[in-house]
């Protein structure tokens, strides 16, 4: 049963206990007859599409409520229940309405939605397969697993040859994790992550750094935001904010990435200091240089990382090899530092994407700036230093996210924008084993139908939820889940016009 459903019944079961209403308005809405205590019981059931169209059905639930203090006026269930979210995770929600929002339930419900989604992923892209979480809150996985590499999460058949690699498809249930619920998935080129709908993470990738198959880290609760980079590097965000991050000490290029194999002493993006023989920080280690701030989000590049707070404030710190520190300078950071050049624009940040060299940062207001090597960036060269994406002017985009060397935006009407090294299977692409590199960010023409929700990108495969939960998706087959058993059979070649992915669908997080 559906969450509104749920919502419903509850409602219906306890009419009965009432007296009818004498008002013929307020018996449209059985959950009108309800005592506000009920309600209060009742509505932090409720995603937050569940609580628009519960405040679409009759005004009267936004008002009638007593009128809590500092505010000078009366607000409704559904307004009380908004600012109650906000307040237990921090959020700053003011104390006068933006400019140009009218209504405190609408701007609440936006603020709520927009909260929920960034710490909520339901799909992620590796370089070789595709992780999901479907309505029911399963763990599903497709793809291939090479020799040494089995980060599929699927226990291993004993009879199977070790040597030899491993197809899985389609999109099939990870059986350890079958009386687990999953809200959020992250992954790298060498492991995954999952997060658990009461706050446990979940870990697993290649076999010499940790377990082939999910296993719980003990060591964090009450998670509310994971993150997977390069290195093996994982983050996780607490409900109290607070930021964990744990993996490899030193930087180094991963065996499936697009550059030379190389290494280095600099730091890999951690965000404290470790002891120069340090190999691996095994365990979740909490960054205590961000303990002032309430982080709210966090983003992995080659040997960098981003965070963002509940104030707006991006914070980086790492290697900065082609400026995606964001300084305009290549100086090594260890500890986190404030963007300067983000902190100028007056603007609040909400969310913020790192790829292999390049980053991007959102606004509230649904502006792009991006920086860093490459055209990932969103403006066709090279920018040491913050610029807003021109190409995505006048677009209010409400999320963003990278691949390894590109990039996607998705506005608030569903539209999906993508640039930068677009691998084989992008609309961009004409002919097999082909990259086309597109500058500036270009909408997906194939999905104009779509109201796109959540976006995953691989190195060979781009992942697209819409809004009713089907995955739209481009790229090699076998990683996709719709090829044959073999990883070499690419019969009819690799998926370029987006198809959706049979049977699945998976959990999104609505607008109101």
């Amino acid at each position: 049963m559906s969450r509104p459903s749920q919502g419903l019944a509850v409602a219906v079961g306890l009419r009965a206990s009432f007296p009818p209403p004498s008002s013929s308005a307020q018996a449209a809405s059985p959950l009108l007859q309800l005592p506000v205590e009920l309600l209060s019981v009742i509505l932090p059931r409720l995603d937050t599409r569940d609580l628009a169209r519960l405040a679409a059905t009759c005004l009267l639930l936004w008002r009638g409520a007593p009128t809590p203090p500092p505010l000078a006026r009366d607000i409704g269930p559904v307004e009380t229940e908004l600012r109650r979210r906000a307040e237990a995770r921090f959020l700053d929600v003011g104390s006068s309405l933006p400019a140009g929002a009218t209504s405190w339930v609408a701007c609440l419900l936006k603020r709520d939605r927009r909260d929920a989604q960034m710490r909520q992923a339901p799909l992620a892209a590796g370089s070789t397969r595709s992780i999901f979480v479907d309505k029911e809150g399963r763990l599903l996985t497709c793809g291939i697993d090479f020799v040494g590499n089995r980060i599929m999460g699927h226990a291993e058949d004993p009879d199977a040859d070790l040597y030899a690699p491993r197809v899985i498809g389609p999109p099939t249930p990870v059986r350890s994790m079958q009386d687990r619920r999953i809200v959020s998935v992250a992954t790298s080129a060498l492991h995954c992550l999952a997060l658990g709908a009461e706050g446990e993470v979940y870990s697993w990738g290649r076999g010499d750094f940790g377990s082939l198959v999910p296993s719980r880290i003990e060591s964090l609760s009450r998670v509310e935001r994971i993150a997977a980079g390069s290195n093996w590097k994982s983050a996780a965000v607490d409900e109290d904010g607070r930021l964990f991050t744990w993996g490899k000490a030193s930087l180094f290029e991963e065996e499936d990435s697009d550059a030379e194999q190389e290494e280095f002493d600099s730091p890999s993006g951690l965000g404290y200091e470790l002891d120069v023989e340090t190999e691996y920080q095994t365990s979740p280690k909490r960054v205590d240089a961000l303990l002032q701030d309430r982080v709210v989000g966090v983003a992995f590049g080659y040997g960098f990382t981003l965070a963002v707070t509940d104030a707006g404030v991006v914070f980086s710190f790492g290697s900065c090899r082609e400026g995606g520190l964001g300084r305009g300078s290549l100086e090594i950071e260890v500890l986190p530092r404030k963007i300067e050049a983000l902190a100028q624009t007056g603007q609040r940040f909400v969310n913020v994407a790192a790829g292999h060299r390049h980053a991007l940062a959102l606004t509230e207001g649904g502006e792009v700036y991006g920086w860093g090597h490459g055209e990932a960036n969103g403006h066709g060269c090279e920018e040491r230093t913050p610029q807003r994406v021109a190409a995505l002017i006048g677009q209010r985009v409400k999320v963003v996210g990278t691949g390894s060397s590109s990039s996607y935006a998705v506005t608030e009407k569903g539209k999906l924008f993508t640039w930068g090294v677009l691998a084989c299977g992008h609309g961009y692409v004409l002919d097999r084993g082909v990259r086309r590199t597109q500058a500036t960010p270009k909408r997906e023409e194939a999905l104009v139908g779509a109201r796109i929700a959540a976006v995953a990108m691989g190195i060979w495969h781009t992942l697209a939820a819409d809004e009713d939960g089907v995955v739209w998706a481009v790229g090699k087959r076998q990683v996709l889940g719709i090829g044959g058993p073999n990883p070499e059979d690419e019969e009819g070649g690799p998926v370029r016009t987006p198809i959706p992915i049979p049977t699945l669908r998976v959990r999104v997080l609505l607008s109101p």
